[in-house]
């Protein structure tokens, strides 16, 4: 399936992204404000239903949110009635120039054009305002011999598997977007966030049915593809451990004042 048509499968069911999506380690907002000071005007690209958009509402952050999704735009509305949500494809949206202190997408920036991404996010920054991009990273560590174990689910269910297992987080390039590249930033500088979550059988089946390629299976491959991994849960004593990986990208524009 193409980008366009991934990306449009997170809101069949918005209430269960909104039960298993995890949410982003506190530290990295902590740098964040280091950046951007303590009242940002901020806009987020991809909010789900306010995985990220939590940590910044806490900080009484003044938010404005472009989701894709209606489905999920409305949960994020309920959650969070302070934000505005506006329901639009950032693609193609036209908002004023230099308006925001901050643009910010976590895990939804590689759903965007890549052609036009960047660029169009550094025209809505006010001069030395900053772009964040936050990634997330399946990354070796936590219960290990599951994620090795589970690539013959994968074989034999999907087209996904991994063929050299899950990178170390050391090895995941820090600058996947080409920031320093861009010749847009005036700097830019990368962190690094490793954490575990533990997951019963079903809490991570759950989790695995809010992932697109996940979705996009046909009912048959994705009913064997989720006994086979239930199984092997059920082998390794009916939980595992997850290990995530965000890298916060940060780069500070070169925006002049307009005229």
């Amino acid at each position: 399936m193409s980008r366009e048509s991934l990306r449009q499968t997170f809101g069949e069911d918005a209430d269960l992204y909104d039960r298993v999506r995890p949410t982003y380690p506190p530290e990295l907002f902590d740098a964040l404000a280091a950046v951007v000071g303590d009242h940002p005007r901020v806009l987020e690209i991809g909010p789900g239903t306010g995985q990220a958009t939590s940590a910044m509402v806490e900080r009484a952050w003044p938010v404005t949110a472009v989701e894709l999704s209606p489905g999920l735009a409305d949960v994020l509305r309920r959650k969070y009635p302070a934000v505005e949500v506006i329901v639009a494809d950032f693609d193609t949206l036209e908002l004023p120039a230099q308006s925001f202190d901050l643009v910010i997408s976590a895990t939804a920036f590689h759903w965007l054009d890549p052609a036009t991404r960047v660029q169009r996010c550094v025209d809505l920054l006010r001069p030395g305002g900053a772009l964040a991009v936050v990634s997330t990273h399946h990354v070796a560590g936590g219960s290990e011999q599951f994620f090795v174990d589970v690539q013959a689910c994968y074989d034999r269910f999907t087209d996904d598997a991994v063929a050299n297992g899950l990178p170390a987080a050391d090895d995941v390039p820090k600058d996947p977007e080409g920031f320093e590249r861009s010749g847009l930033f005036g700097s830019a500088e990368f962190r690094r966030y490793v954490w575990d979550v533990d997951y019963s059988a079903p809490e991570y089946l759950e989790l695995l049915s809010s992932y697109s390629g996940h979705r996009a299976l046909t009912i048959e491959r994705r009913d064997g593809l989720y006994d086979c991994i239930g199984a092997l849960i059920g082998a390794a004593g009916g939980s595992i451990t997850k290990r995530y990986l965000n890298q916060l990208s940060v780069g500070i524009s070169l925006n002049q004042p307009l005229a």
